[in-house]
């Protein structure tokens, strides 16, 4: 898996401090600056302590099979705003020598709001996954949405989302990291057809191989 995160500090130089302190008890793989600068703190081989506590499809350690990017941004606390194009294009050829060495299936990059709901909301909903998807480097947002709504009750969507892979302990937080994902123009936490038509469409391509 690869996990991207915002630093939410006021800069690179600040992010990385923190992610070097032994008492801050956080490491990430990589720390990448708003400038493009990417700069490798822990060896891709070793644990970093960037997920926490966290879940996707099934693994609880995230940590231990996970390689952790920061970018460095003031996050939703210090001002939210478009991540930099200078980060973005630092950030692709990082990922996608990543995804190939360890063979990570699109759908395992991932953000941390994706793998913990309940605490994190970053990437957030202005990281340019449908840029990332044109690189196939994540999956992108489904355009065709086959059966329209097919769920009767939130009960099925809820378990339809711990089957594509979320945490669904706390409901609502699970949608909004759904929504924030995969629906960013309307993060709610409520379950609506749109949503779920989303997700099923998702299944289903998983399902039919597509996923990869």
């Amino acid at each position: 898996m690869v996990v991207l995160h915002y630093t939410e500090m006021e800069d690179a130089a600040s992010a990385e401090a923190r992610l070097c302190d032994p008492d801050a008890k956080v490491s990430a793989h990589y720390l990448i600056s708003e400038s493009g600068e990417v700069t490798r703190l822990v060896p891709e081989d070793k644990r970093a302590w960037h997920a926490g506590v966290s879940y996707w499809r099934g693994h609880t350690d995230v940590n231990g099979i996970s390689i952790g990017i920061e970018l460095d941004h003031p996050g939703h606390a210090l001002g939210y705003r478009p991540f930099s194009d200078a980060q973005f294009e630092a950030l692709v050829p990082l990922l996608a020598r990543i995804v190939k060495d360890y063979d990570i299936p699109r759908a395992n990059v991932v953000g941390h709001s994706d793998v913990a709901p309940p605490r994190k909301i970053d990437p957030g909903e202005l990281f340019p996954w449908d840029r990332l998807a044109e690189y196939h480097l994540c999956l992108p947002k489904p355009e065709k949405l086959e059966l329209g709504d097919p769920f009767d009750n939130d009960g099925a969507f809820y378990l339809a989302l711990e089957r594509f892979g979320y945490d669904i302990s706390d409901g609502h937080k699970a949608v909004e990291a759904f929504q924030r994902r995969w629906r960013p123009e309307k993060i709610d936490g409520e379950i609506d057809g749109q949503i779920r038509a989303i997700l099923f469409q998702l299944l289903l391509d998983r399902d039919r191989g597509q996923a990869r």
